[in-house]
């Protein structure tokens, strides 16, 4: 089965589909020259990737660095142009639209970014960064109302109301992503990216604000796209976990099931490096380790992108791209070891 049907078939039994992804590719060209540029290849940053979201669904999106997830992200936002492929939010194609249509529908679609001290603007007062998009879509043009508004989302999102007249630096960083969650509530989207947006905040601060994000889903509905490289953040939050290796997903699956059942050669050693508290559990666990470097996105290997570091390689792994198969109800891996 093609990757763009599974990611339909595994999403069936959830309901309506708010976002789908269908055979996304975003390749950044390579080249040389200033006046007279050349093109020397490309970074092959995502290569073909597909899932959907169900309505009021977390989906995580898991891998190390470099393999494409925040470009995923950036794609479905629209703040790169993909190569290729197909984006749908709510059954409209994300791609076809400009101007006035794409305005409109990206008040539906918000972001939190990875790190609270670049995302928010040092020279603004906390009030104003949160109440800017309400000014610019022109949601709530009273002045006085929009800082009642504000007031009341920095409350929603466990801050003080008089939070509001302070500046960034006068803020923690926990403070300061809990004001980036509420300028992402400021428009009352559908759908939220969250771009690791708990990786640079002390572990105690983690858990506020994992914690923060699922009563909010709850409380508003909202829909998630919850990209990390942190496999033990991603299973309080996600409902399903799609890995990620080399700008392909490799397995998706429930979020259960994939740490209880992982089948991938990639997803297991991921989950091997995720440390358990108790030592005597932890000293009994196999600690699968991956040798070799990540091959360069600008000449992936040809096959299986992770056969050049994968323990269970054969020889049709370095000629065949694996297909994208359903090994169990809806768990789903590109293996043909498995």
């Amino acid at each position: 089965m093609s990757a763009d049907a599974a990611a339909r078939a595994s999403n069936g039994a959830r309901g309506d589909t708010l976002v789908e992804v269908s055979g996304l590719k975003m390749h950044f060209p390579i080249t040389e020259g200033i006046l007279f540029q050349k093109s020397m290849g490309a970074v092959k940053a995502v290569d073909g990737v597909s899932f959907t979201i169900a309505r009021g669904e977390t989906l995580g999106l898991v891998g190390e660095s470099g393999c494409g997830k925040t470009t995923t992200g950036r794609c479905i936002l629209r703040l790169e142009e993909p190569t290729e492929g197909e984006i749908k939010f709510d059954g409209v194609d994300l791609l076809t639209l400009e101007g006035i249509e794409l305005r409109e529908i990206r008040r539906k679609i918000q972001v939190i970014f990875q790190d609270p001290y670049s995302s928010l603007n040092p020279r603004m007062k906390v009030g104003d960064i949160v109440g800017e998009p309400m000014y610019v879509h022109g949601i709530e043009p009273d002045s006085k109302k929009r800082r009642l508004r504000v007031r009341e989302l920095l409350t929603t999102c466990g801050l003080r109301a008089e939070m509001d007249d302070r500046y960034p630096h006068e803020m923690s960083g926990g403070q300061r992503q809990r004001v980036g969650i509420a300028r992402a509530l400021a428009l009352e989207p559908e759908f939220i990216i969250c771009d690791e947006p708990v990786s640079a905040l002390d572990v105690s601060i983690q858990a506020q604000v994992i914690n923060l994000l699922e009563d909010l889903r709850d409380k508003f509905g909202l829909t998630y796209l919850f990209i990390a490289h942190d496999l033990s953040v991603v299973r309080h939050l996600c409902h399903r976990v799609a890995v990620m290796y080399l700008g392909k997903i490799v397995e998706l699956a429930d979020c259960d099931e994939l740490y209880d059942n992982p089948q991938h050669p990639y997803t297991k050693a991921l989950l091997s490096a995720v440390p358990v508290p108790d030592p005597e559990v932890e000293e009994g666990r196999e600690h699968i380790i991956v040798t070799g470097e990540v091959p360069s996105p600008i000449n992936p290997p040809r096959g299986c992108v992770f056969h050049t570091r994968c323990p269970v390689a054969v020889d049709g792994c370095r000629r065949d791209v694996p297909e994208f198969r359903e090994l169990s109800r809806g768990h789903w891996a590109a293996c043909p070891e498995i």
